[in-house]
């Protein structure tokens, strides 16, 4: 005779299935709300902002509006040359960085920003970044790395014509980077820092005569009306790193941590820069439209007599790369052979 279920056994019974079928539903929907604050230092209209904004919806949406986040453009959680720092403290989770802000800090890094290197900004920013995950974690340990991503090539503007490296002697120059600053020094420039919001203020008033910058940034921070040159050649990008706080994801969930790492690739970094790269591009053929404003090719002679000039800022940054314990030519390899990989090789 078969025995019957007893309503003890019957609820265990229940109590079980409903336990499995918790356990089975997506862990997503137990997960504590976080809410994420996003440091951009650029002003409110320029490209990259929408770009992160929308990188941060899809966060939203892949962790079931579990992970939400707000973006502070325009230095509003604090100065541009402070984001590394801001986001190893916390101050930012999120923060948009230049290392070559900080001279001698991320050495690695610092190679990609050595001149006649990238010939575009959206290839380019496939390459920097998935050369750069190999370094990422020692140059940068006290932050999360997220990805990393470059503008569409920058050069000279100044108020007088620069042709020659000869030149740049005498002149005061807003280099891009540390690495920049370099070149400019070898040459016998003087660097004068100044983050890219402070830049037109610089050259305003005489501080400076020249800069190193993306062509449709000088429209957006109003440089434009206070210079009237500009070497028409690709000779430098700024490479920049998009950052997170790491306790703030060390006290994620593992899905929500998943979500990040899903959003931390060469292809959001791809996705994140484009519209930037797009940007920058269209502003050689808005400066050339403006009265004015001159812009001008070099010569085959001109553009290797750069070149040459180029090799001593390889060779400080060589030395400073061997002090961090790595191989220079190792590094630079690598990176070259990542631009080649992603088209974007000069």
């Amino acid at each position: 005779m078969r025995k019957t279920s007893s309503p003890f056994s019957l609820n265990r019974l229940l109590a079980c299935a409903a336990t499995l079928a918790l356990a089975a539903a997506p862990a997503l929907a137990q997960d504590k709300p976080v809410q994420l604050k996003l440091s951009s230092w650029v002003p409110a209209q320029h490209p990259l902002n929408p770009a992160l904004q929308a990188w941060a919806d899809d966060i939203k949406k892949a962790s079931n509006g579990t992970i939400t986040a707000i973006l502070f453009p325009s230095e509003q959680l604090g100065k541009a040359f402070d984001h590394y720092d801001m986001a190893r403290d916390g101050i930012a989770d999120f923060a948009y960085i230049n290392p070559g802000y900080q001279p001698g800090r991320f050495p690695i890094m610092a190679g990609a920003s050595l001149p006649f290197l990238f010939a575009n900004g959206k290839g380019g920013t496939a390459a920097i970044d998935a050369w750069y995950r190999q370094y990422a974690a020692k140059e940068m340990k006290d932050v999360k790395f997220c990805f990393a991503f470059v503008h569409d090539p920058g050069t000279f503007h100044a108020r007088k014509k620069i042709t020659v490296p000869g030149d740049v002697k005498g002149l005061k120059v807003r280099p891009a980077t540390s690495t920049v600053g370099q070149l400019i020094t070898s040459l016998g420039g003087t660097n004068v820092q100044a983050s890219a919001p402070e830049s037109r203020d610089m050259l305003e008033r005489g501080v400076a005569d020249a800069i190193t910058f993306p062509w449709g940034s000088i429209g957006l921070f109003g440089i434009d009306k206070v210079v009237s040159y500009h070497m028409d050649v690709p000779l430098y990008v700024t490479p920049f790193v998009w950052a997170m706080n790491q306790s703030k994801y060390d006290g994620m969930s593992a899905a929500q941590k998943k979500v990040i790492d899903d959003h931390c690739t060469t292809e959001w970094a791809e996705k994140v820069a484009t519209p930037w790269a797009d940007f920058e591009y269209g502003g050689h053929a808005k400066i050339a439209s403006q009265p004015g404003h001159e812009i001008y090719k070099l010569t085959p002679d001109q553009l290797e007599a750069w070149r040459k000039a180029a090799g001593p800022s390889e060779a400080q940054w060589a030395d400073s790369v061997k002090k961090v314990g790595q191989d220079p030519k190792a590094v630079m390899d690598s990176l070259k052979a990542s631009l080649v990989k992603y088209k974007s090789a000069l």
